[in-house]
């Protein structure tokens, strides 16, 4: 049976492996999920990404590389999902929320691809808000 919302699975296990201190987490590969990995590191919230293959099934995980200061914090504090499948949130360009008075992030899907809400705001874009990070 196949997952209904892959991006929300992502978001869980990047949350959970934050909060255990993992230095890495494995998470299904899919453009969207390619994306914002590219946007988290961008950010400064994830050391890196790798797309490797898995020996026992023979197909592609998404590696996530964890990043945390020298007194072992998490650079991510929390992820929340807001476009859910069962209720998509969108905004238009001059309605981009800011996340935690600019501390945070929110990840937009936009026609010009998927963007943090300050590039958004600098393009001149609006769309449906993925998730905030913190």
């Amino acid at each position: 049976m196949g997952m209904t919302d892959p991006i929300a699975d992502m978001l869980t296990r990047i949350r959970n492996a934050n909060r255990n201190k993992f230095k890495s987490v494995d998470v299904m590969p899919s453009r969207l999920n390619t994306e914002i990995a590219k946007v988290l590191k961008r950010s400064g919230y994830i050391s890196g990404y790798d797309i490797k293959k898995d020996n026992r099934t023979a197909h592609n995980i998404l590696k996530i590389y964890l990043k945390y200061s020298p007194s072992r914090t998490g650079a991510i504090k929390d992820l929340q999902r807001v476009s859910k499948p069962s209720r998509r949130v969108y905004s238009r360009k001059d309605e981009i929320p800011v996340v935690l008075n600019g501390f945070g992030i929110s990840i937009i899907s936009t026609s010009r691809g998927i963007i943090t809400d300050k590039e958004a705001r600098a393009m001149n874009v609006g769309g449906e808000i993925i998730c905030n990070v913190w």
